[in-house]
């Protein structure tokens, strides 16, 4: 299993937010460059990027600062937040990034989520993000009547492979994921399921690579120092 740790970026800076809330935000004095720097010598082979202004205003705002931390480091690196269009999506892959992740576009037009798939297979990846069992959008704010479980079923069908599911009302919470969302979520068969939101412990991280998920992100439990970066990394191989 893959670990991506994870750095969210507002205004060019490092944060974490509560439940998905821009009302409630942590800002770290690292930088994006030093975070990805930090994250190779711990033996990680991935991040996960997330243009936070982006995912609310529909516009890759920080795509300049994203390529220059991804080009800086030898890392995998799978971005999103505002991309929603081919050209973000080009911006992004000419830089270095290895994936890009589709997330309110895939509910508003999933017509052109099926059209990238098939034009950049592997390279596509669908944000599911979750309350409470429904698909939210637009930054987390708009909760639609969708099933998250159903919805990745239509996004394998569709012909994506890869899945970022957060259940929003574990993110950035310290105390633990939904391991039963996942557990269903496992059951997709040619799904690359990717675990977001509240992973706290190195058991869940085990727990999560037996159910065969694909891969795990952490993000504030690391910042704050309750999982270290090299236990998680280990734990999943």
């Amino acid at each position: 299993m893959k670990i991506f740790p994870a750095i969210d970026m507002i205004g060019e800076k490092v944060v974490r937010l509560k439940e998905g809330d821009y009302g409630k935000v942590t800002q770290y004095s690292v930088s994006p460059e030093e975070a990805a720097a930090n994250f190779a010598r711990a033996g990680a082979t991935c991040v996960h990027i997330v243009d936070l202004d982006g995912a609310r205003s529909g516009v890759a705002e920080n795509a300049e600062r994203i390529g220059e931390v991804v080009r800086a480091n030898r890392l995998f690196a799978e971005v999103g937040g505002g991309i929603r269009s081919e050209e973000s999506i080009e911006r992004y892959l000419s830089q270095g990034v290895g994936r890009c992740i589709l997330g309110t576009v895939a509910v508003k037009n999933f017509a052109f989520v099926k059209e990238m798939a098939r034009k950049y297979p592997e390279r596509i990846a669908v944000g599911v993000d979750a309350k409470n069992g429904k698909v939210a959008v637009n930054g987390w704010e708009e909760l639609t009547g969708l099933d998250a479980v159903e919805f990745c079923k239509r996004v394998r069908d569709a012909g994506v492979s890869y899945a970022v599911c957060t259940d929003i009302s574990k993110d950035g919470m310290m105390a633990g994921t939904n391991l039963a969302f996942y557990e269903a979520l496992s059951k997709i068969e040619g799904l690359n399921v990717t675990a977001s939101g509240g992973v706290t412990y190195k058991e869940e991280i085990v727990k999560l690579k037996e159910m065969g998920i694909y891969g795990a992100i952490i993000g504030k439990a690391m910042y704050e120092g309750k999982i270290s970066l090299k236990e998680a990394v280990e734990a999943a191989r």
